[in-house]
């Protein structure tokens, strides 16, 4: 039979999320503040792709606070836990885009393996801390990547029983630090879980990634670039799915157990960058021609994992969720809100200009 949960929350929840500033991270924020009467201590160090306009609908509320510091600052760490006292932390905080992880490595390194590290180290010096009633509630929530697994063919998913086989430096250092949290679960018993999703889209997304870089450019006029032939499969998940899941993964989640969220949405990048531009033909039909006309097929990206699709069998039939969203209500969703949100994207495209960063030809290692 399959299990039935809620997201019940309390009063007396109170939730660190390290990365909250980020797009995954953001989403958590605001459905803990505008879905539950938690308390959320948003742990940012507002790199590039963070953004505190991202929470501006959160900001005043009495249960929302802030601080800008960095998984790696370990004063700050100890001194946030103390006085915070969680009963949770949700690990979001990490260098995400593979093509960024090509160019330069040291960042992911730093912040997915080391960051980690160090966020491990005074969270169990804080739960072993805590009384023992608290103690047995806290829990830890460490959010990764389905690219952990590796590549797959034309056939078959990932489970969470898949063995780890990471082809890029982004998902070498998400490997690291899954080993990492485990470890510490084994080692010394620490009560946290592992959640590995497919690729994420919606609301607040850094125009780098796919999804937002062709609605972004399609609204501009400029090229839509596209790796390859576009033949890459991808399974996609709207994020406010994806937060739904991690709800109930923190609320009902077995402790030492990694849970693959995936929405059952597979598309190669040509089918969805097509699926855009029909989007934004249907909302804003192109003058001199069809927004299809702007697809450009470049240079591939090296080590480009060819197929990504999880099954999500464990989070549906152990913790009842199930992603609301098709691929067509979701990306007519995520169009429109691009469409209508400049000024939220304008800014960060003046800071970014929308090249695609995974083809330089000497990489930092």
């Amino acid at each position: 039979m399959q299990a039935v949960f809620s997201h019940e929350f309390f009063e007396s929840d109170r939730i660190l999320v390290t990365g909250g500033a980020g797009f995954i991270g953001s989403a958590v924020v605001r459905y803990l503040i505008n879905a539950t009467p938690a308390a959320v201590l948003n742990l940012d160090s507002l790199t590039y792709s963070g953004s505190l306009s991202n929470l501006m609908d959160v900001t005043s509320s009495d249960r929302y606070l802030f601080l800008e510091a960095d998984v790696n600052d370990s004063s700050v760490l100890a001194q946030a836990l103390g006085d915070f006292t969680p009963t949770a932390i949700i690990h979001l905080a990490a260098e995400s885009h593979v093509d960024r992880s090509i160019a330069e490595s040291d960042p992911f390194v730093t912040t997915n393996i080391v960051g980690t590290h160090g966020l491990l180290k005074q969270s169990l010096v804080y739960w072993r801390g805590l009384g023992e009633g608290k103690r047995e509630k806290f829990r830890f929530l460490h959010v990764s990547t389905d690219e952990v697994y590796g590549s797959l063919g034309n056939d078959g998913f990932f489970t969470e029983e898949t063995a780890y086989a990471p082809r890029s430096p982004y998902s070498a250092s998400k490997a690291a630090s899954d080993h990492l949290v485990m470890a510490w679960v084994e080692t010394y018993g620490f009560p946290a879980i592992i959640s590995n999703c497919s690729n994420n889209y919606g609301f607040y997304q850094f125009p780098e990634k796919l999804i937002p870089l062709t609605i972004i450019n399609g609204l501009s006029g400029l090229p839509l670039p596209l790796y390859g032939r576009g033949a890459n499969v991808r399974d996609w998940l709207h994020v406010e799915d994806h937060v739904r899941a991690l709800m109930l993964i923190l609320r009902h989640g077995q402790v030492g157990r990694n849970y693959n969220v995936g929405g059952r949405n597979e598309r190669t990048n040509l089918q969805v960058v097509e699926a855009i531009c029909d989007a934004l033909e249907a909302l804003r039909p192109r003058a001199g021609g069809l927004y299809r006309d702007l697809i450009r097929f470049v240079e591939d990206r090296p080590g480009h994992d060819h197929r990504y699709a999880i099954d999500p069998t464990r989070m549906e039939t152990e913790l009842g969720w199930r992603a609301q969203e098709s691929f067509s209500t979701g990306i007519e969703k995520t169009v429109k809100w691009y469409h209508d949100r400049a000024d939220w994207w304008e800014p960060l495209r003046r800071r970014y200009d929308g090249r695609r960063l995974g083809l330089t030809s000497a990489p930092s290692i």
